[in-house]
């Protein structure tokens, strides 16, 4: 009887750890909303800190960067962006012969580049606590559980390496010299805040030769001589804002995305927050890469693919607008048009021309659609927690074209820096589509 015993409880034993390691654990641990969860947590931390839009894009562009590097070791179908990104020539590699769980090290990554760039460090613990406790729930060994979170913090090591490189660093701190040349830039109310990131153009973009590689045409010439150029499309703001439908409204609204408003009632004062164009543009890809049951390999392709060419667009965007300097409508509409004018959106605290949410939509757009395919038709519930109601679109480019239209309707831009912009931001696009390859 002993004996027999003895053969059940290894029997049992044996079974048991076949059970435990059949690999079973591998098809759960690659659910995509893992990513999905915390690139939404590091918006929520983005939010949070009051980024300016180009600094966000920054976070999000090295946060997409390590989860694909730390990723497609797990696929030979993909390939590194090493040799590929301006001075990126190297990244950690896994250890051969040794079982990862490549997924838990992409989304390790990307949340250790995301704690790496923002500042509250509180908003993570309870989110990081549960996702690790969600990833051993699969089943997954606790070797390649604690070999797969090592690996990708060590991708995430050589993307924070790569990026103190980039410049940002040293353009800290720097301010704009506000002049008083007619139709220069002047800041703007209520907070008359300094002009945000003057220096942008000099960060270093990932794929593109140089900030300046798609220049757009220069923009009119101040002249508010009646029936110049200039005057009239400064005539167009007022009057298009002044006849809004309210669909026209609720479509500048919803593409707000202003980071920090100030409200001021009476003698109060206060701010409200929300997320950034590139972190409403990295919303839509959750959304889409559910919507279309993407896996993994794809959804963080489509996450690479889009934040740089969010990036590289807000670099070559900020080097026109720190070139040109040109006046907001709220600015030069109160002083020659009407000064009670006020536009339906509080006006960003940087000059006009061009109009970065055209830019970096224009860029998104062109990227999603290589990566997730072209009329694909999605509601976008990205403003939902803000109050907004849930818009629908037919297309990236459908959601890029009113996402830059709305700074019109917002009273925040002129007609032709929508034009240029999302020109601009297209050519960006197709640049990075053309010169980057995720695939052998």
């Amino acid at each position: 009887m002993k004996q027999l015993l003895t053969i059940l409880f290894t029997f049992c034993v044996l079974i048991s750890c076949k059970k435990a390691d059949d690999g079973s654990w591998k098809k759960a641990a690659e659910n995509p909303e893992f990513l999905r969860h915390t690139q939404l947590q590091v918006t929520e931390s983005i939010i949070h800190d009051i980024f300016a839009p180009p600094v966000s894009s920054r976070i999000y562009m090295y946060s997409a960067l390590a989860a694909y590097e730390a990723l497609i070791p797990g696929n030979p179908a993909y390939q590194s962006m090493v040799g590929q990104l301006n001075g990126f020539s190297k990244v950690a590699r896994p250890e051969a012969g040794k079982e990862y769980c490549y997924a838990l090290a992409a989304t390790k990554a990307y949340l250790t580049i995301g704690k790496n760039l923002t500042f509250a460090q509180e908003v993570y613990e309870p989110f990081e606590k549960k996702l690790w406790e969600d990833y051993k729930a699969t089943g997954m060994p606790d070797d390649v559980f604690e070999r797969s979170i090592a690996f990708g913090d060590s991708v995430a090591a050589s993307i924070m390496a790569y990026s103190k490189k980039d410049n940002y660093k040293q353009t800290r701190g720097l301010r704009h010299t506000v002049t008083q040349e007619k139709g220069t830039w002047v800041p703007t109310p209520p907070a008359y805040m300094d002009a945000a990131e003057p220096n942008w153009r000099k960060i270093r973009p990932v794929t593109l030769d140089t900030c300046s590689q798609f220049k757009p045409v220069a923009p009119f010439k101040y002249d508010m001589t009646k029936g110049s150029p200039y005057y009239n499309m400064v005539m167009h703001a007022y009057n298009t804002i002044n006849n809004l439908t309210q669909e026209q409204r609720d479509i500048a609204n919803f593409w707000d995305c202003n980071p920090f408003k100030m409200n001021i009632t009476g003698h109060a004062m206060f701010a409200t927050k929300k997320m950034s164009p590139g972190g409403h543009w990295m919303s839509i890809i959750t959304l889409v890469s559910r919507q279309e049951k993407a896996d993994i390999y794809k959804t963080a392709e489509a996450y690479l693919m889009t934040s740089m060419a969010i990036f590289d667009g807000f670099i070559s965007c900020w080097d026109e607008k720190y070139r040109s300097v040109k006046i907001r409508p709220e600015s030069v509409i109160n002083e020659s048009v009407d000064k009670n004018w006020q536009p339906v959106l509080q006006t960003p605290p940087f000059p006009e021309y061009t109009s970065g949410h055209s830019v970096i939509s224009g860029a998104a757009s062109v990227a999603l659609t290589k990566v997730l395919g072209d009329n694909i038709a999605f509601p976008d519930s990205s403003e939902v927690p803000y109050g907004l109601p849930v818009r629908k679109f037919t297309s990236f480019y459908h959601a890029a074209d009113e996402a830059s239209i709305s700074r019109l309707y917002g009273g925040i831009h002129f007609l032709p820096a929508l034009d240029e912009g999302l020109k601009q931001g297209k050519q960006v696009g197709n640049w990075i589509v053309s010169t980057i390859k995720t695939k052998k």
